[in-house]
């Protein structure tokens, strides 16, 4: 088992051609892809053809980055996954954070937990300078995750039709709606560490 990273309680790790069920269970409930798809499922050609092949490319284009699957350190189930990769359009030392876990995974604090490590795995080790990471306005859910992870809202906007249907949307009136990004600068990184390690009064 090739190991990105580690936390507390999970093992963050690369995707092989042998996660195609773990990827079709999560993307079939309808409740984890709602911001996604709008409530259809992934197609399993879909994800034998077009994702585990991207998330093969992505280990060998871009050392360190990538999609990671999350499992549970304490019975070693799949929780979902996580990614760290180079955002299009970005500055390099840019990338965006990601993340999709099953029902069975939310509100126990596990998306924060990834999403800061992988942040401060960027910061001290990868030489990143700015972490950002995107979500559909009204996913409350997310954007806790984001803001537990120390980011700050930085836009709001809209995606126009076009590239909602380059993530796969079928339906753009499923979400019309604004979008937001979320960032993290190194700097402000630092300042936070500092603070969580200073003495109270």
């Amino acid at each position: 088992m090739h190991v990105f990273l580690e936390t507390e309680r999970l093992i963050l790790r690369r995707f092989t051609e042998d996660d195609v069920d773990n990827l079709v269970d999560l993307d079939g409930d309808p409740a984890v892809v709602r911001f996604v798809s709008g409530g259809p499922a992934t197609p399993r050609e879909e994800i034998e053809r077009e994702h585990i092949p991207a998330y093969l490319d992505h280990y060998r284009r871009y050392e360190g980055y990538g999609f990671w699957a999350a499992i549970e350190k304490a019975t070693g189930a799949f929780l979902g996954w996580f990614h760290f990769r180079p955002h299009e359009g970005a500055p390099e030392g840019q990338p965006e954070l990601g993340y999709r876990l099953r029902r069975s995974a939310w509100g126990k604090g596990y998306g924060t937990e990834g999403s800061r490590a992988l942040i401060r795995k960027g910061f001290t080790e990868l030489g990143v300078e700015r972490v950002v990471a995107f979500a559909y306005g009204e996913h409350r859910a997310s954007r806790r995750v984001m803001e537990k992870a120390g980011m700050r809202l930085v836009r709001t906007f809209r995606l126009t039709p076009e590239q909602l249907a380059s993530l796969g949307v079928t339906d753009p009136s499923l979400f019309d709606g604004d979008d937001v990004e979320y960032a993290i600068t190194k700097a402000e990184w630092e300042r936070q560490e500092a603070a969580a390690r200073a003495p109270g009064p």
